[in-house]
């Protein structure tokens, strides 16, 4: 791990006068020479799973659908930023790493195994923690907000130290222990352990030990800062136990943006504070590679955004907000053999649920009554707008009306769902796994035609090792220009802060 006076001395070498921020160079050819402060107030938006793939992907689909279908792009609201870097994302496992590793990396600047949260490759040395040091050295209030689990791999970074990922009751007395003033997002895994060692329910520990735990909105909307420590569960859970994807949010339903909200509002003052928020279901979506969730999610987590920006606006000068990725998922492209050069991104319009969604409310009742095929259709037309040649609403120009290739994948991949479902990998040939990874069969089928009709493709099931932007607006911006490894996201902010 660099520490900052290694900083100082990398930057030195690289700018003569150029500006200083907290006393350390940016980066930054020709500028004249300046003094900003340092951030204290510092937001880290983490999309899981997401990369250039996934916010062109959004950007294309926005400008598109709202010029009816021309070839325009809408830049989501931290791609105006003024500094934007790349960061590389392997870890001491593979060039394809996972959350728990990546997000160390962001958190302490160490790279691990994949699996681990903040132990060295030896699980006998813990890493502390960016928002652990704040709050110690700096006093900084912290938050931690996700839309998925709140012990699950990403948050858990920010304040865990476990040999594994799936160590969720050990993570969630950690969550406890670390004084954190605001957690928001998904209920805890495992709350009271493993079936076959029952132990404290967590939630009752968190009580114990100070908290007020929020299990409806009404109550998040009512909490204040007088209140002090707080864990808000999102009221409404989905798939996993975490937040709706945003395709499937019911009117009125809180999403990322109002978390970050409310988390705002409890953690403002005069010291600071330093806010970690994950849009976790961008990840999910890509491992089942449904583009139209993964596009809703990216987009959710761009209006997140934009209450930081908002608060910038009011905090120019004290203020930091980064937007990265942990790493990509799916292995997402913009083009399709199938389609050539051409893109019909309007098509995804026809997408009105996750794949999850349809999963619980339609493929569970198919199982259990054997529904006829025909009858799958009706759904399948109604909830992704794909249908048949001989469908009344079929046209000849149709970019929705489904092959006699794309019908008998369809009709395939429905007896399969019927006969075992999703699977594990190794229960499976190695051709239904490229058809269907560990997924419904239907389901994942269905968003496969319907990506591959709009022009999107994916090529994985896991992660992949594309490198991720890191988009930078404020104090200390210039630091994160270049190109670079994902440790250095903890480091510059460690630099800029001055903790040790």
């Amino acid at each position: 791990m660099m520490k900052k006076k290694q900083i100082t001395a990398m930057l030195l070498s690289m700018c003569m006068a150029v500006p200083t921020i907290a006393g350390i160079p940016a980066v930054g050819v020709g500028a004249a020479e300046e003094t900003v402060a340092a951030p204290k107030y510092i937001f880290l938006f983490i999309g899981d799973g997401m990369s250039f793939p996934q916010i062109q992907t959004t950007a294309d689909y926005l400008g598109t659908t709202a010029s009816d279908g021309g070839i325009e792009t809408s830049a989501l609201s931290f791609m105006n930023f003024p500094v934007v870097g790349t960061a590389q994302t392997f870890d001491s496992t593979s060039f394809a790493p996972d959350s728990a590793s990546t997000a160390t990396s962001i958190a302490t600047g160490n790279k691990t195994y994949s699996g681990t949260i903040n132990m060295d490759t030896t699980m006998t040395i813990p890493f502390e923690t960016i928002a652990e040091k704040l709050k110690a050295q700096k006093d900084y209030k912290i938050g931690i907000v996700t839309t998925v689990n709140l012990n699950h791999a990403t948050p858990a970074a920010f304040y865990a130290h476990q040999a594994s990922r799936n160590s969720y009751y050990d993570i969630s007395m950690e969550l406890t222990e670390s004084g954190f003033d605001y957690f928001a997002g998904g209920a805890l895994l495992d709350p009271t352990g493993k079936e076959d060692d029952p132990k404290e329910d967590a939630y009752q520990v968190a009580e114990n030990a100070g908290y007020k735990v929020i299990r409806t909105q009404e109550e998040a909307a009512a909490l204040t800062a007088e209140d002090g420590k707080a864990i808000v569960v999102a009221e409404t859970l989905a798939d996993g136990n975490a937040m709706s994807y945003d395709v499937d949010a019911a009117d009125g339903e809180w999403q990322l943006k109002d978390y970050v909200d409310k988390g705002i509002e409890v953690l403002d003052n005069e010291t600071g504070f330093f806010m970690m928020v994950e849009g976790g279901k961008i990840d999910w979506a890509c491992h089942a590679n449904d583009a139209g969730s993964t596009i809703n999610d990216t987009q959710a987590l761009s209006e997140a955004v934009e209450s930081a920006v908002a608060f910038y606006n009011e905090h120019p000068d004290e203020t930091l907000i980064l937007v990265t990725g942990d790493h990509e998922t799916g292995g997402l492209t913009i083009g399709f053999a199938g389609t050539d050069y051409d893109t019909y991104l309007t098509n995804l319009t026809n997408q009105k649920i996750s794949y999850a969604k349809f999963d619980s409310d339609y493929v569970a009742g198919y199982k259990e009554n054997q529904t006829p095929f025909e009858d799958v259709l009706k759904d399948i037309k109604e909830n992704f707008g794909l249908m048949t040649a001989d469908d009344p609403d079929a046209t000849e120009d149709s970019k929705l009306v489904l092959t006699d290739y794309e019908y008998g994948k369809l009709e395939d991949a429905y007896n399969r769902t019927l006969e075992t479902g999703s699977s594990k990998k190794d229960e499976m040939t190695q051709e239904e796994y490229l058809l269907y990874g560990t997924y419904e069969p239907l389901s994942v089928t269905i968003t496969h035609i319907l990506n591959n009709k709009s022009g999107i493709s994916f090529s994985s099931y896991a992660h992949t090792g594309l490198p991720v932007p890191v988009f930078a607006m404020g104090a200390g911006q210039d630091l994160f220009e270049g190109y670079y490894d994902n440790t250095d996201i903890y480091n510059n902010m460690a630099a800029l802060t001055g903790v040790e």
